[in-house]
């Protein structure tokens, strides 16, 4: 016998049955790190893969009252289990003590601990824990046993702490030993149901802060984050740092090249709206790096990033993100790039695209910004931090400070 369809109101009953369980809160990414396979000298000592708790400090954007910490086991050999994962606020960063009046316990389908599958990310449930904008959060975990293959970001320019035993409510941690990575957390998400948006800086060690200071929070994403807190009407625009040192937009290196890691890094984060995206300067310093090329061969080589930064604005746009492109750095002088003059003719003809109307949805030129007037193939001293390829706290300054704000449309309640 046919089974008779469904009526209008049985399918109203049905909806208004779903409707009421559906989450409400809107959420934005706060702070964020890309995620990579750590290699052996950046990897957890032997003796905290078993029986370890580690606390991680990191700095947020924007605040909100209630929150979720994202933690990730993407490059994961096989599922890693944590017997629990408590927020705090922490008390300094550069030390691992917390306001133990502020130790909260994580939950995970309302449960303290939680296995994340190999290779998968993972979301806490969300908490009541009001973070005021640019506050420092401690992120503590513990496990007893670590599974093959660590997932994490070893360019963290700031201190991790490892104890053996569990530990994560402490105020103060026992005889830790620091590490300057962070390992197995991804980001944070606050809520943002009174309006909020995030920039995504993509990009390399510029990005990630090679040069910037330990603790000190001066890259330049977190002095973006810093003007775009001064700004009343930008408040709830926050920074989310995608860079990875070394990173390249073609090939593989440390990390997955731009491309593979565009949709984790950009397009999943709650509340993109904009990419900034500051990549390639690996790709043609690893290029001169591996011998002499024909002109043919440069050629194809600058052909193919200014694909793939058509493929970018394309995956974006394909979201509603807005796409700003960034000029190249000046690098002659590197002590580790060496460029000749082919490498900087590609430089140069590849910011000569970037800045063209028409390809990027904006543009900001940290070429003319940081090279020097003199020796437009070199960064002016006054920013170079020395190795005449990465910035330095002052120049990662001036970075930021020329971003117009205005490229930042105030979000909408």
């Amino acid at each position: 016998m046919t089974r008779p369809k469904p009526g209008l109101a049985s399918l109203i009953g049905l909806l208004l049955w779903i409707v009421p369980g559906a989450a409400q809160t809107a959420w934005v990414g706060s702070w964020s790190t890309s995620q990579q396979l750590v290699e052996p000298q950046n990897s957890l000592p032997a003796e905290s893969l078993s029986d370890t708790t580690l606390r991680q400090v990191i700095h947020l954007s924007v605040g909100g009252p209630e929150l979720r910490v994202h933690l990730s086991n993407r490059f994961g050999g096989a599922a890693l289990r944590l017997t629990s994962v408590h927020v705090a606020r922490a008390m300094a960063p550069g030390s691992d003590r917390i306001d133990a009046a502020t130790d909260t316990e994580l939950q995970f389908s309302g449960h303290a601990d939680v296995t994340i599958p190999a290779g998968a990310e993972y979301f806490s449930d969300p908490v009541r824990f009001p973070v005021a904008a640019l506050a420092d959060l401690s992120v503590t975990m513990h496990w007893d046993a670590l599974p093959a293959g660590q997932t994490g970001h070893p360019g963290s320019r700031a201190n991790s702490y490892v104890t053996h035993g569990d530990s994560v409510s402490a105020a103060e941690l026992q005889q830790p030993k620091k590490l300057e990575h962070w390992y197995f957390v991804a980001g944070v998400e606050v809520n943002a149901s009174s309006g909020g948006e995030a920039v995504v800086t993509l990009g390399d060690s510029i990005t990630d802060g090679h040069g910037a200071t330990t603790d000190a929070n001066d890259r330049w994403p977190d002095v973006l984050a810093r003007r775009l807190q001064s700004a009343p009407a930008r408040k709830t625009i926050a920074v989310l740092n995608a860079g990875i040192g070394g990173n390249r937009l073609l090939l593989d290196g440390l990390g997955p090249n731009a491309l593979a890691r565009f949709d984790a890094d950009v397009v999943a984060p709650a509340g993109v709206r904009y990419v900034i995206v500051l990549e390639g300067i690996n790709d043609i310093g690893m290029f001169g790096r591996s011998g002499e090329h024909t002109k043919a061969e440069h050629e194809a080589q600058v052909r193919e990033m200014l694909a793939a930064y058509q493929q970018i604005v394309v995956r974006a746009h394909a979201h509603g993100i807005q796409v700003i492109g960034a000029t190249l750095l000046p690098f002659v002088g590197s002590d580790y790039y060496h460029p000749g003059p082919e490498i900087e003719a590609d430089r140069v003809a590849i910011n000569q695209w970037i800045r063209t109307p028409g390809h990027f949805d904006a543009v900001v030129d940290f070429d003319k910004l940081t090279r020097d007037a003199d020796h437009p193939d070199r960064l002016v001293p006054k920013f170079d931090s020395g190795d005449h390829l990465h910035p330095s706290p002052a120049g990662y300054a001036a970075m930021a400070d020329a971003i117009p704000l205005s490229l930042f449309a105030p979000p909408k309640p």
